[in-house]
């Protein structure tokens, strides 16, 4: 059974949490003892709060909005499911970044009554940018305009304009109520007798999410250095992380980087035990053939790869600090367990959340997405995002706080 991660993203009161709930509500995955406490807080609507189920801070449930992310974990007889609920509030950009970063789908919710806002394109652009490529339009609140195809259709119309800008592979779209059950869990004939597709979580079990992360160009990256140093294993140095992509098996010729020394697997250790390969995103110790000077942060890649440790990349960052980024300022760059010192030398332009176009830029705001030249005091092995999410992905933090400023992801290495 195959797992499939989302995230439910959209604007303040188009549902999100009432969505979710009505996922594990109708598909049976909440526990006697949580269903219990929500009949006891009944909602005002009457019948059971739903939002409850992932709304847990008490701000939350004052406000009636979420603020934080949330994760929930169900399973149906044909896949497993993380869900990330996210917050729709402008406020709390940040989080929905955190929170599409490891999702393969993307629930964008629209209240059927207010159509595409800005919170629609932000949320959208921030998906895609992360290269999240499964996409669900997910029309709710459609009781409210007497289940009306005429304006679903219209908002559908109003999507793809957006999707078509983003270049996004895949987007379907799903009218429904998550307050009253229609079309999330089981399908609502009666209600939207015009519409022939699945239902909610019927195109969650089926949609094709499936990448081949052992396709990829082998990646990995040091973590900790293994030096026992004992009577049994004086000799012993092995090298600790996780596979980011592609395979590793014993004999491969590889190189090390930034160093550039070519060297052996001799062994490959998983939960220690001797293997014969190591596939992403397994976590594994790789012991080298030569006494090579390896660290913290180095990669090991195939000696007939031509990547190359970069100094100086261009990428988009989604800027998550109240103060403004400026050209010239100067930061800590984590590129999993890399740290290096870094600077912005140039911002080339601001993505605009309303007409989807990059303008130039002298400096960014919070929320903001912009393209930057970014140039670091030590080689690293990244990749374009695009091509891999594991190595193309980082964040900025304050030198003095640690603070995270930014979450970026590379465009290109120079």
């Amino acid at each position: 059974m195959d797992l499939l991660r989302f995230i439910t993203c959209g604007s303040v009161d188009d549902g999100k949490s009432t969505l979710i709930g009505r996922l594990l509500y109708d598909s049976d995955s909440v526990s006697l003892d949580v269903l219990a406490a929500l009949e006891n807080r009944p909602a005002v609507h009457g019948g059971v709060d739903l939002a409850l189920l992932t709304d847990g801070l008490r701000a939350e449930r004052e406000q009636g909005i979420t603020i934080d992310v949330a994760h929930k974990y169900f399973t149906t007889p044909r896949r497993k499911f993380i869900i990330t609920d996210a917050p729709g509030h402008v406020q709390y950009t940040r989080n929905m970044v955190t929170g599409a970063s490891n999702a393969d789908l993307a629930i964008v919710l629209v209240d059927a009554r207010q159509g595409v806002i800005e919170q629609t394109r932000r949320h959208t652009l921030i998906a895609a940018l992360l290269g999240i490529r499964h996409f669900v339009l997910a029309v709710n609140k459609m009781d409210l305009v007497d289940n009306d195809q005429a304006t679903f259709e219209r908002i559908v119309a109003d999507y793809a304009t957006v999707t078509g800008k983003l270049r996004v592979p895949e987007a379907v779209a799903i009218p429904l109520s998550a307050l009253r059950g229609d079309n999330v869990v089981r399908r609502a004939p009666a209600a939207l007798s015009w519409y022939a597709g699945p239902s909610l979580l019927e195109h969650l079990e089926n949609v094709d999410v499936a990448v081949d992360a052992s396709a990829d160009e082998p990646r990995f990256q040091v973590q900790y250095v293994i030096r026992p140093q004992t009577e049994a294993l004086p000799d012993y140095r092995g090298y600790a992380g996780r596979v980011q992509s592609g395979v590793y098996r014993r004999g491969d010729r590889v190189r090390v980087l930034p160093s550039g020394r070519e060297t052996e697997i001799e062994a490959l250790e998983i939960n220690q035990q001797d293997v014969e390969a190591a596939v992403a995103p397994q976590a594994v110790i790789i012991r080298l053939r030569d006494d090579v000077d390896v660290s913290r942060g180095d990669a090991i890649i195939v000696a007939d790869s031509k990547t190359t440790a970069a100094r100086a990349f261009e990428a988009t960052l989604c800027w998550m600090s109240e103060q403004p980024l400026l050209p010239g300022q100067k930061f800590l760059l984590q590129h999993h367990s890399a740290l290096v010192k870094a600077s912005v030398s140039a911002l080339l332009s601001k993505t605009s959340v309303e007409t989807l176009t990059r303008s130039a830029a002298e400096s960014a705001q919070l929320n903001d997405i912009v393209r930057v030249r970014l140039k670091t005091a030590a080689p690293l092995v990244a990749d374009p995002y695009r091509q891999n999410r594991a190595t193309g992905s980082f964040i900025l933090l304050d030198e003095q706080t640690g603070a995270t400023l930014a979450a970026g992801m590379v465009e290109a290495t120079e």
